[in-house]
């Protein structure tokens, strides 16, 4: 299973991108697939989830501006990322969890790393002020 994020970049505050998590090995849709980022010095920390029946989870910080969806004919999940702010700068990291249409209900579990089996190598976001 490959996971490749792609779509980061330098953007001024206030600006928009598109990351792209394209998988190979696994059927996206039938796998739930998360994003996560590591600011410099932090923790890596939960930004956004999508489930295969569609469910989706978000972090409080980017609700209303983050949103994931899923291109089954590309075999990829997306992030659109708007009203960027600098304090969303880091490395962004598509992740995919292992189980086949997980029933789990929790959210707590989309939102643990833990959860995730297969990660990508990752892209930087840059939100200049």
């Amino acid at each position: 299973v490959q996971l490749q994020a792609s779509g980061g970049g330098l953007v001024q505050a206030g600006g928009s991108l598109r990351l792209s998590c394209a998988a190979s090995g696994r059927q996206v849709f039938n796998y739930a697939v998360g994003w996560f980022r590591q600011a410099p010095g932090k923790e890596r920390e939960f930004v956004a989830a999508i489930r295969p029946g569609g469910t989706k989870y978000y972090t409080d910080s980017v609700k209303g501006r983050f949103a994931i969806s899923r291109d089954n004919a590309k075999n990829s999940v997306n992030l659109q990322m708007d009203s960027l702010k600098p304090e969303d700068t880091a490395v962004y990291y598509c992740a995919l969890d292992n189980l086949f249409w997980s029933s789990v209900q929790d959210a707590t579990y989309y939102g643990d790393r833990r959860t995730y089996d297969y990660w990508g190598q990752g892209t930087q976001v840059t939100v200049s002020s």
